[in-house]
């Protein structure tokens, strides 16, 4: 970071104290989790569209990916309080620190919820009761912990919902791709949510909690292979529905090439691995949809 961007920053955090730590709760700081919700979102949009989607759907889905994400962690947040302080990574999120009541962290999700659901409105009423279910299971998700090993499967719908939202809002329909798309984006979801997983798999075995890491124990990596073979599998039988070139197969094969070095990096299980690993799935989402965007831009 320049000087110039130093003193831009440490001049803005002086004016707004609160801004910081508002940022610090949606994760802007931290944008990796938009990432993994984009990619996928916005490969299932180019796919419905058959190419480029347009202005107006593509900054709806960018936009609502950011703000139903950040919204998303609040709500993670607010949910997990309890919890939160007892783990080495989240120890110094706002509201665990106190810099962040959470009357103020349950207004500021209600009012980015508010603006995604403007960005909605503005497509059609198909899309429209779609993203009610999205809200539904973004609200359920951080409870799962608690109640079964298996939450990694209700974030990975959370996070695939947006799929055949595009289809809604390009046609007014979901096409059965859409379905294969979005079965591909869960399977993929679980497997870097449990690397994530592994990061806080001592902390969360103390404080009773559960997850697929705790689930597959000593299996953790064969699991995460096996997931991650599926997903490509899955991707490969969108073809089936969609003619797609080499391009596509080009951005396949750069997923599966990021997918061996994240075995690399969790062989050992050291929690700087298992987050390096998990960090390096932006770039599967990237390579997969620079396949597509090459594909409908380039044949």
């Amino acid at each position: 970071m320049t000087p110039r961007l130093n003193q831009l920053k440490t001049a803005i955090n002086n004016r707004f104290p609160q801004l910081k730590q508002f940022v610090s709760l949606t994760r802007f700081d931290r944008p990796i989790g938009i990432y993994l919700l984009l990619w996928p979102t916005l490969t299932a949009l180019w796919i419905a569209s058959e190419g480029w989607p347009g202005w107006h759907l593509l900054l709806v889905f960018a936009l609502g990916t950011v703000l139903t994400r950040s919204a998303g962690c609040i709500i993670n947040d607010l949910a997990d309080m309890k919890f939160d302080g007892s783990v080495k990574r989240t120890q110094d999120r706002p509201l665990i620190s106190g810099k962040v009541a959470p009357l103020e962290a349950l207004l500021l999700a209600g009012s980015i919820a508010f603006f995604a659901l403007l960005l909605v409105l503005t497509t059609n009423i198909y899309t429209v009761y779609m993203s009610v279910f999205a809200v539904i299971i973004a609200v359920i998700y951080p409870f799962m912990k608690r109640y079964t090993y298996l939450p990694q499967a209700f974030l990975g719908i959370a996070f695939s919902w947006g799929i055949p939202m595009t289809f809604t809002a390009v046609s007014n329909e979901v096409a059965n791709v859409a379905w294969v798309l979005l079965i591909a984006n869960l399977l993929w979801v679980v497997a870097y949510d449990t690397q994530y997983a592994m990061v806080d798999r001592d902390d969360d075995i103390k404080l009773g909690l559960k997850s697929t890491a705790i689930l597959f124990a000593e299996l953790d990596r064969s699991m995460i292979a096996i997931l991650q073979v599926s997903f490509v599998a899955t991707l490969l039988l969108v073809t089936r529905s969609v003619e797609l070139s080499v391009y596509y197969y080009f951005g396949l094969s750069g997923a599966i090439g990021l997918f061996i070095y994240q075995h690399y990096l969790t062989w050992n299980r050291s929690r700087e691995g298992c987050f390096k690993a998990f960090l390096n799935n932006h770039w599967v989402g990237f390579s997969v949809f620079l396949g597509i965007v090459a594909h409908y831009s380039l044949n």
